[in-house]
């Protein structure tokens, strides 16, 4: 059977500058497919980051705007603020959310702000050369850990769905991946339930999402998604931290 894809209407027919095997592009894909079945482009507000996915805006069909380094739950904030019929979504890596970012997004989150987080983990920073990230896991090589993660020098990787969990204002809080295809379509179900929890007020809504990288982790792309199935979802478990919705068709 011949599958033909479709392009999503929010998406810009434009080459996008990710490597081969990236996840990025993959949720960006979700993303604007998700955006189109809701109706919601005329409405949507992206906030980008400083990371690779720094030119998300150039491949959404919709409004988008860039932050500074870590800053992008702040300026998610001041636009859902002064902006409350919009929807918000704020895309970042675990170097720009987890370290740089990591008071915006604990404050963020603590404050219950009504806009929806997609976080990508991939666990090593990217767009600068493939350091070692807050999400690193033990024993992972990196160029700033070159015999791999020590926790007794570098601490433990941060599990920022655990972490958000502890808090009382978020109302829906899940980890999720797109190693495989059965996980690709979870993960667009987690996207578009956070932004449908958005658009009915109930807060905020962090959507963690595991992801590949091949150029940085040295490997090919095959073998970049099975490392996420067989080592990050280990340390990572895939499962629902916190769910406040209230009726079925937000699901």
């Amino acid at each position: 059977m011949n599958v033909v894809y479709k392009r999503p209407e929010s998406l810009k027919k434009r080459r996008m500058h990710y490597c081969p095997g990236c996840g990025h592009s993959i949720i960006h894909k979700l993303l604007a497919s998700v955006i189109d079945e809701l109706g919601i482009r005329e409405n949507t507000v992206i906030v980008g980051p400083v990371g690779c996915s720094v030119l998300i805006y150039n491949y959404l069909d919709c409004d988008g705007t860039e932050s500074a380094h870590g800053r992008a739950e702040a300026v998610s904030t001041g636009l859902k603020r002064a902006l409350p019929d919009r929807v918000v979504v704020c895309y970042q890596g675990d170097g720009d959310l987890a370290a740089i970012g990591t008071s915006e997004t604990i404050h963020a989150a603590n404050r219950g702000e009504n806009f929806t987080v997609i976080f990508v983990n991939n666990a090593i920073y990217g767009m600068t050369g493939g350091q070692m990230a807050p999400t690193t896991l033990i024993g992972q090589k990196t160029k700033t850990s070159p015999f791999g993660r020590d926790p007794e020098i570098a601490g433990y990787p941060l599990r920022m769905c655990e972490l958000l969990s502890q808090l009382e204002a978020p109302s829906y809080i899940e980890r999720v991946s797109i190693y495989d295809v059965k996980n690709v379509i979870k993960t667009k179900k987690a996207i578009k339930k956070a932004i449908n929890y958005q658009m009915k007020g109930l807060g905020y809504s962090f959507i963690e999402v595991l992801s590949m990288c091949p150029t940085n982790w040295g490997v090919s792309p095959v073998n970049a998604a099975s490392w996420v199935k067989e080592h990050m979802t280990e340390y990572y478990p895939l499962r629902v931290f916190r769910d406040h919705g209230v009726s079925e068709d937000s699901k």
